[in-house]
């Protein structure tokens, strides 16, 4: 049989704080797990989660997740 692969997984670090921003950015944070400054989160690569990214991409630090 097959090995199934596993999906890709990366870290997303928020970087820059989200006072002042529009609701759209807080609300899109918080929709990625990040509750406090400087906080990183581990997702599934998905186009959903790289949308989200995207959408505060000023904000965040993207990279592949080791281990």
């Amino acid at each position: 049989m097959a090995k199934k692969k596993e999906p890709k997984r990366i870290a997303i670090t928020q970087v820059r704080s989200k006072i002042g921003r529009p609701k759209a950015h807080r609300r899109t944070l918080r929709a990625l797990g990040f509750t406090k400054h400087q906080q990183t989160r581990i997702h599934e690569d998905t186009a959903t989660i790289r949308g989200m990214v995207h959408k505060v991409r000023h904000l965040v630090v993207v990279r592949d997740e080791e281990g």
